[in-house]
């Protein structure tokens, strides 16, 4: 599949509060899928209402947001963002 190159930016939506020996998988896919976009050169915007993640390190990402993950608040960081 070739690359697109009118994709500049984009929003992941971590999982938010997980059920305890399911946080590994959740957390490192996540992280996984943010490294990967970010050597795609692509400015990675992530929302996680779990500060206690791997995700939500500051590295992961180019803006993280912890934020409760309603409709609400992912609209308002699509709005500002414009991923």
């Amino acid at each position: 599949m070739p690359k697109r190159t009118d994709i500049e930016s984009v929003l992941i939506i971590g999982a938010g509060p997980i059920v305890i020996g399911q946080a590994c998988e959740f957390d490192y896919s996540g992280a996984q899928a943010c490294k990967a976009l970010r050597e795609e050169g692509l400015r990675v915007i992530l929302i996680n209402s779990n500060p206690a993640t791997i995700m939500t390190d500051p590295e992961m990402a180019d803006a993280t947001y912890i934020e409760p993950i309603t409709w609400e608040a992912v609209a308002a960081i699509i709005k500002k963002e414009r991923p």
